[in-house]
């Protein structure tokens, strides 16, 4: 293995592995409480928080029917999908490599379909980034296998969150933590291929990680490329709608034009979905960017439904259009 930089060390069909943005931090359903100006904005919290045990034994149950999708991706090379972000495994004679890892309990789903494709165990993974879809799995895997990661990965799963509904999501345990961190990105050589982990400029957070398989030509995006819509940006995590743009916009012109693309989640794409994706994002702030300076709220921009021209493209996803003009908007204050 050879390094380069520092080392140191959402809703869309199930086969498409999306989970929506209630879920992308922890396995457990977010639950909306609205305060409001009677008797019950007392109440509610209570009954939100009474009402958590029973969402998080839902999802545990929604996990428990889910079953891994696996489809070859090339020689030795397979995607698996579920219900967290898309998973992409190697197989070599002596193990497996990793590419994110879902949620804690479909772990052992993963690792029996991995078994299925490859010789086990798992012996490194990648995280493409933090948030919990892709990374939920890191403390099974991790204690066979060397996690890398960008350094700000490693940072955020040792500090925890706390997510838009006020619940805190707990540092990482020491397991699930990145052994092996860099700040550029690092080169690993497994059996026959050469995989080239390059860190992108903070888009869907910070810590964002493009990963080419050289000799295979694919690429896994991770969440600065999804096909669900709208996407969700986290803003909280160092994430940036125009950093997102340009991340894709400088590393697109390194990739093979035939390349396949592994989105965060959806479906296989081209690099021609990358382009369009990114321009499509690019349109879309320009406009919400082109109303805030002709003295337009967002309520104003909402009413007037602004982004009604992409939302038939974009708008089946978990994330709205209202919700998008609202990131946009925060994201240029910062």
């Amino acid at each position: 293995m050879s390094a380069i930089g520092s080392p140191r060390f959402d809703p869309a069909p199930k086969a498409a592995g999306f989970q929506p943005l209630a879920t992308f931090l922890a396995p457990a359903r977010w639950v909306p409480c609205r305060p409001m100006r009677t008797l019950l904005h007392l109440v509610m919290p209570l009954v939100c928080v009474l009402a958590l045990p029973a969402l998080a034994a839902d999802q545990d149950d929604e996990l428990a029917k889910t079953e891994i999708k696996t489809t070859p991706l090339g020689a030795n090379l397979y995607l698996l999908q579920g219900e967290g972000g898309n998973v992409v495994a190697l197989t070599g004679a002596d193990g497996i490599a990793l590419i994110d890892d879902e949620y804690a309990p479909l772990a052992p789903k993963i690792e029996a379909a991995l078994g299925k494709v490859g010789k086990l165990p798992v012996k490194f993974l990648i995280n493409t980034h933090w948030h919990g879809d892709h990374t939920g799995g890191n403390a099974i895997f991790g204690q066979h296998a060397t996690i890398f990661a960008h350094e700000n990965v490693r940072k955020r799963l040792l500090a925890g969150a706390t997510r838009p509904d006020g619940r805190v999501i707990p540092p990482a345990q020491p397991a699930a933590l990145p052994v092996v961190t860099f700040e550029e990105g690092l080169t690993l050589f497994f059996d026959d291929e050469e995989v080239k982990v390059i860190h992108l400029r903070p888009g869907h957070t910070d810590g964002d990680s493009a990963i080419l398989f050289k000799k295979a030509n694919v690429v896994h995006l991770g969440d600065d490329f999804v096909t669900y819509g709208f996407p969700f940006i986290d803003l909280n995590s160092g994430g940036s709608v125009r950093g997102m743009i340009a991340a894709l916009d400088t590393l697109v012109p390194q990739l093979p034009k035939d390349a396949k693309i592994v989105p965060g989640h959806g479906p296989v794409s081209t690099i021609d979905d990358v382009k369009k994706f990114a321009r499509t994002l690019e349109e879309i702030a320009d406009t919400i960017d082109k109303a805030k300076k002709a003295g337009k709220t967002a309520e104003q921009m909402k009413k007037e439904k602004l982004l009604e021209p992409w939302t038939p493209a974009w708008g089946h996803g978990f994330f709205k259009a209202d919700a998008f003009i609202d990131l946009v908007l925060k994201d240029s204050k910062s």
